[in-house]
């Protein structure tokens, strides 16, 4: 229980005015008596859950091993690289080109090839850690 609850709890309980005007609650069945009691309850549970934590507590789970010469993870860094290509590929559609240099055709398929160079270098290399997601993911890890 923490504080807000105990908070909760007291304003929550009926009051009544008393002889000298001040509010004090009333005592109901099963409720608490006053705010003192309920401060005495979360010390208790305090040092219950104190006791509780003094435990060995066991590792987490473990990190998933990825075998990279598994096959599933060579489709994943497939899948970063092609990801990968269409990013640098939208980043260079965003530069002017000039038509000093027609390269027509065959310059554009130059650029595609090379961007797919890029991208697998840069899977491989660069470490983005999305085929490591995508592995995990598709793995049950």
């Amino acid at each position: 229980m923490d504080i807000g609850e105990i908070g909760v709890q007291f304003l929550n309980a009926s009051y009544v005015p008393s002889s000298a005007g001040a509010m004090s609650p009333v005592v109901q069945p099963g409720r608490d008596s006053g705010f003192e009691d309920l401060l005495k309850k979360v010390q208790n549970s305090q040092t219950v859950a104190k006791s509780e934590s003094d435990k060995p507590v066991s590792p987490g789970p473990k990190k998933a091993v990825i075998d990279k010469t598994d096959k599933l993870y060579e489709l994943c860094q497939e899948l970063e690289s092609f990801l990968i290509k269409n990013l640098i590929k939208s980043m260079r559609s965003t530069v002017q080109k000039t038509k000093l240099i027609d390269t027509g055709f065959a310059g554009e398929v130059y650029e595609d090839m090379l961007y797919d160079e890029y991208a697998k270098s840069y899977s491989k290399n660069a470490n983005f850690g999305f085929a490591e997601m995508a592995y995990r993911e598709l793995a049950n890890y």
